[in-house]
């Protein structure tokens, strides 16, 4: 006589907070834990580019010389629902729905802007697992960073969707929403030297 494989329970928020923090490179993701990838030389340039871009001109109260409004975070853990736990390269929140910094461990304040660094080995995690649950959360705007095609895509919430707000590559200059109000040179994301303004 056979018996049915037994489903795993899911992974709980308390399954991940057991694996000792200097070893905690972990998301659930679907109920799964998952550990990350180690990330590569152009993952963690393309990561700093992006809190460079926008952590001095929108980490501030808004008025005065830069445009201000925003939280940010590199790696800390999100809970998006209790079996959708992630680990977001670059998060944000805006500061008029979170006048006070988000705190904790794992967040459980829903950001308004993530941005994913792909890696060869989390890319289908990061552009369907992940978007999907983002969709469901009506996370507003979704940027995902591809160091090996060089781009840089920006998604905006819709009901219908996520929509491909833009498309960028290197060599452009653009302004990509939510933070339209600073011009961004794609390359500096994938190496290249910034440029005087």
């Amino acid at each position: 006589m056979s018996t049915a494989a037994q489903k795993p329970r899911p992974a709980t928020v308390a399954d991940l907070l057991a694996i000792p923090e200097e070893r905690r490179f972990h998301e659930i993701i679907d109920g799964e834990l998952v550990q990350k990838a180690v990330p590569s030389f152009e993952h963690g340039d393309a990561q700093s580019a992006i809190v460079a871009h926008v952590k001095n001109p929108f980490q501030r109260r808004p008025g005065g010389r830069w445009p201000g409004g925003w939280w940010f975070a590199t790696e800390i853990e999100v809970e998006f629902m209790p079996d959708q736990v992630y680990r977001p390269d670059v998060v944000g929140w805006r500061r008029e729905r979170s006048p006070e910094r988000p705190s904790g461990c794992p967040v459980q304040i829903r950001p308004d802007w993530v941005c994913e660094v792909l890696s060869p080995s989390n890319a289908r995690s990061d552009t369907v697992r992940k978007m999907r649950v983002y969709q469901r959360c009506q996370l507003p705007h979704y940027w995902i960073v591809d160091p090996r095609e060089e781009t840089l895509t920006v998604h905006r919430w819709t009901s219908e969707g996520y929509l491909v707000a833009l498309r960028a590559e290197r060599g452009e200059r653009i302004r990509a929403e939510p933070f339209d109000a600073i011009e961004l040179q794609v390359g500096v994301l994938f190496g290249d030297e910034r440029e005087d303004d």
